[in-house]
């Protein structure tokens, strides 16, 4: 048996990278008790590397805001601005979703970045206390399958694929908007990962300031793990909806009642020719026989 479509393992949810290979800085402001950072290469190797890490995070969320801020001043707002409407509303709707309040979200998350002063401890704060602020990424990521099948839609009109092409254009962008709206789902997926390279890299592993930065990668990874769960169960009720759809001959009440979808398959009965698809959920086991497109409904197993 294999689990519904969506619950494997996340192409998106990827390992750290780098993406600022570019910065350089002569040195690190003081850390945390008045000790140094040193600068690159200087003494200190391990106290020097958790300063690189601070930085990439700094100026990660940096680049990071800015991509949010070209998305939706550079597309949304065009849309929104023009004098003939280019796009329905709700096509704007599902191509974007809460990109806004992810936008807010950032840019206030950066300015309390930038103000800990390279500081790995004051870092780790500004996320254990934002933590309940991170949910608004559930329904962005949600919702992105949706914003998927609303850009190709645009793209199949001559019109609509123009604009967008524009906009790319002005905004000087070497790739094209469905690139961007792909960034929040990856980068919520990664604040963890960066945090738990601080960790890493700690000078003391025990202590308050150690434990801070544990409570912030717990968080986060929290964070990560509800957002994906959210996903698989969002993506498990829509199939679920879709076999209710095809199934015949069912009399039973709404397959929803049966909770989640857990797994699905197929199997052969001896001495019977076709195969059964079957649907286990979290109350019983459904058995079917495909036909065509559709599944004939067998029996049932609570």
């Amino acid at each position: 048996m294999e689990e519904p479509a969506g619950g494997g393992a996340e192409p998106w949810a990827e390992g750290l990278r780098n993406s600022n290979n570019n910065a350089s800085p002569g040195g690190w402001p003081a850390g945390r008790g008045g000790h140094p950072l040193a600068p690159f290469g200087g003494s200190g190797t391990e106290t020097s590397y958790l300063g690189r890490v601070v930085l990439e995070i700094v100026e990660s969320e940096r680049t990071y805001a800015r991509d949010l801020r070209s998305i939706v001043e550079g597309y949304l707002g065009k849309i929104i601005d023009a004098e003939e409407p280019v796009l329905r509303p709700e096509q704007v709707s599902a191509l974007f979703g809460n990109i806004e309040d992810i936008y807010e979200l950032s840019s206030t998350l950066l300015q309390n970045l930038e103000s800990c002063a390279s500081d790995p401890v004051a870092v780790a704060v500004c996320f254990v206390t934002r933590s309940q602020e991170f949910a608004i990424y559930t329904q962005y990521c949600n919702n992105y399958p949706s914003s998927v099948a609303a850009l190709a839609e645009c793209m199949r009109s001559k019109v609509q694929a123009r604009f967008l092409r524009e906009c790319q254009e002005r905004l000087r962008h070497a790739l094209p908007l469905g690139a961007y709206l792909l960034k929040p789902v990856q980068r919520i997926l990664k604040y963890h990962l960066l945090l738990q390279e601080i960790a890493k890299h700690f000078e003391h592993k025990s202590g308050d300031d150690y434990e801070v930065v544990l409570e912030a990668i717990d968080t986060m990874t929290c964070v990560a793990w509800y957002i994906n769960d959210m996903k698989r169960k969002h993506e498990h009720a829509i199939r679920q909806q879709e076999i209710q759809s095809l199934l015949l001959g069912w009399k039973g009440p709404d397959l929803t009642s049966y909770g989640e979808l857990v797994l699905e398959g197929t199997f052969r009965v001896q001495r019977v020719r076709h195969e059964r698809a079957v649907f286990l959920f979290d109350k019983t086991l459904l058995i079917t026989k495909r036909r065509g497109d559709h599944y004939v409904y067998k029996s049932h197993i609570p």
